[in-house]
């Protein structure tokens, strides 16, 4: 008798019985991901402004965003090469990928194109390609998926942090509320200025919405990790 799974199965079986064509395709191949590159387009031209992606929902209890997989099956072709962190390497993931894009999956960091992680992989991250002087588009671009990701209005939660972006894109600043978890990936990025042209653009995801930080946009951290005093100027910059 074929074996049919329950909600009182362990979530570990669920996930091991994905199948590649569970995760879901583009409504329509050409329309579809040409719409949704216009939207990463314009979310690297201004950094910080949050894009909100259609795409049918993910498996449930798969680790992924909605956002992250929708950036997945619009950039990568046969050519791509993604890692996976370990946390995230699940569900049948991999497969997914393979299946659905065509991209190969690679298991050392410096080799790969696109990197899926979540702020908690990020507290040790690999060694990812910054690409040269001359070639600085021998990147890695840094996938992460977080549990906050919201333009910051007020003081934050104890739980999360404020970051000030501004550069190229930005007429004065944006800010954003983040996981506190993710300190130390925006710290990370911070340096970025001091290697450009070199660097790591990122795409930072939560549920269906993301937002895109080239390496040539500057951060400042300015609450949630910090004082009172600073929380008031997050809220000031957002009034």
């Amino acid at each position: 008798m074929q074996h049919i799974l329950t909600s009182a199965e362990p979530h570990d079986q669920r996930s091991h019985d994905l199948r590649p064509h569970d995760w879901p395709a583009l409504d329509d191949a050409v329309h579809h991901g040409q719409r949704l590159f216009r939207q990463l387009l314009s979310a690297m031209a201004e950094p910080g402004t949050i894009e909100e992606v259609s795409l049918s929902p993910l498996p449930e209890g798969v680790g992924l965003s909605r956002a992250a997989w929708g950036v997945l099956l619009a950039l990568c072709d046969l050519d791509s090469r993604i890692w996976i962190s370990n946390e995230l390497n699940r569900d049948g993931m991999a497969e997914a990928i393979a299946f659905h894009t065509g991209a190969r999956i690679v298991t050392q960091a410096d080799q790969a194109d696109f990197a899926l992680l979540t702020s908690q992989s990020c507290q040790d991250l690999p060694s990812f390609a910054e690409g040269s002087d001359t070639h600085p588009d021998r990147s890695t671009t840094l996938l992460v998926v977080l549990e906050t990701l919201a333009n910051a209005k007020g003081q934050p939660s104890n739980n999360t942090g404020c970051w000030r972006l501004s550069g190229p894109g930005i007429a004065d600043t944006r800010m954003l509320e983040l996981d506190a978890s993710a300190e130390v990936l925006m710290t990370r990025l911070k340096a970025n200025s001091g290697s450009f042209p070199r660097g790591l653009d990122t795409i930072l995801t939560c549920s269906e919405r993301l937002v895109a930080i080239p390496r040539s946009t500057r951060i400042e951290p300015l609450a949630g990790m910090a004082s009172m005093d600073q929380a008031a100027v997050c809220a000031e910059e957002n009034a």
